[in-house]
């Protein structure tokens, strides 16, 4: 067990790089189960939700090598065997279930431990389920396993009943090898899903629309190896450009898509941020005084991110006046509230989806914990804004998507050290 100790009232200063996009690592890495040839994956985020994927890919007999600081071989060759899988992985890790379509459209039948992961509310998967029986599989479930079966998958027109992207992904993955046209209605568009279909063409997929929410997949009878770079997370760089902005801080921040942040530049404008665009980086630079923030609302694509709410609420108490935030997706993202009151923060927590914060607000160092992955975020943004020190828990949950984060923040001006408990 580990803590953060993090001593506030410091603005953030210099070069941050962004890394490779952690919801855009694991299903690429997934869809490597699809054909035998040898894929090379770039710009892997070097976190812990990845090394899991692909430790559960290496327990399968997938040969796995690192070829470079973040560029990995994969090679899922003729001794992948699903019941080789490590179950005790898939258990603790929400992505896993990522392997749905890649290991149904190339083995045919397998079962799969039910996925754990971040508590933050209800994620049923029934949508995946609804999908990939659409296609043709056989689904059936114990108490601790999901059963997968289809001697054959047949494409046809699926209607998702929710903006789903891991059941977007999925289908994706399922349908390159059916048979026949699958056309995917009410398909997610984030980001990470479209680096998915750019992926799965390159491996020979026959994928039309991404990036719209009707996709249209050609079934193929074979796919062959790629090399691929992850896009750049756009969550890591909303989450430094908050942090920056809240600290009065002056960073250049690189390797950015900012196309993938439209509405998330304009709630930051709004704010009273201000900063520069270019090609593939966001410059934050010293605002004088924050302005407003009426409403944070996370929605699906183009939406604001649900995995950037709660860093948008720590920005919340130090704007001027009320801010609603409103989370449409979950109903369990609002625990960080708490911690955040601990420290002064005006907020209250009105339901499951929503919160009022008041600011601005003076925030303290205190004894907080971080109880899911954005949530340690946030509390990271919080306590570097907060006067005196702070200690934050449950870290390991930050080590899921943010990659070294301490080492990076304490380039920038952050005093903050990684503790054993």
């Amino acid at each position: 067990m580990e803590k953060f100790i993090i001593n506030g009232g410091k603005s953030l200063k210099g070069e941050i790089e962004v890394r490779g996009s952690k919801n855009a690592t694991t299903p690429i890495l997934s869809a490597c189960l699809l054909t035998k040839d040898e894929c090379i994956i770039d710009n892997v985020p070097l976190i812990t939700d990845v090394m899991k994927m692909l430790e559960i890919l290496q327990s399968m007999g997938v040969e796995v090598e690192r070829v470079g600081e973040r560029t990995v071989r994969v090679k899922a060759g003729d001794n992948v065997d699903p019941e080789k899988m490590d179950f005790a992985i898939v258990g603790h890790m929400r992505s896993s279930i990522l392997l749905l379509g890649s290991l149904l459209a190339r083995f045919k039948k397998f079962k799969i431990k039910q996925p754990g992961g971040c508590i933050i509310g209800a994620r049923p998967i029934g949508t995946h389920f609804e999908a990939l029986e659409a296609l043709g599989a056989t689904i059936t479930q114990d108490e601790h396993f999901y059963y997968l079966e289809a001697d054959r998958l047949i494409g046809k027109k699926i209607v998702l009943k929710e903006f789903s992207v891991t059941a977007t992904e999925n289908l994706m993955m399922a349908a390159t090898l059916a048979e026949g046209t699958t056309t995917i209605r009410t398909a997610a568009i984030e980001p990470h899903v479209q680096d998915l279909g750019r992926f799965l063409r390159k491996m020979g997929a026959n994928i039309k629309g991404c990036g719209f929410h009707t996709i249209q997949i050609e079934g193929v009878e074979k796919l062959h190896g790629a090399k691929h770079s992850i896009q750049p997370d756009p969550i890591e760089a909303g989450t430094f450009a908050i942090a920056a902005g809240a600290t009065r801080g002056d960073v250049l921040i690189k390797n950015v898509a900012p196309n993938d942040l439209d509405l998330v530049l304009e709630k930051i404008k709004e704010a009273g941020i201000v900063f520069d665009v270019g090609e593939d980086s966001l410059h934050i630079r010293p605002a004088s005084k924050l302005g407003t923030l009426s409403k944070i609302e996370a929605r699906t694509y183009p939406g604001v991110p649900t995995d950037l709410q709660a860093p948008f609420a720590v920005l919340a108490t130090q704007t001027e006046g009320n801010t609603l935030i409103h989370d449409t997706l979950y109903e369990g993202r609002m625990n960080y509230i708490n911690e955040l009151s601990k420290m002064g923060a005006n907020a209250v927590i009105c339901d499951p989806h929503r919160a009022i914060i008041t600011g601005p607000t003076p925030l303290y160092g205190k004894d907080i914990t971080s109880f899911d992955l954005r949530a340690g975020a946030t509390m990271i943004i919080a306590a570097l804004l907060a006067q005196g020190q702070s200690n934050i828990s449950g870290i390991e949950q930050v080590d899921r998507g943010y990659e070294k984060i301490e080492e990076r923040l304490e380039k920038i001006g952050a005093d903050i050290r990684r503790e054993k408990i």
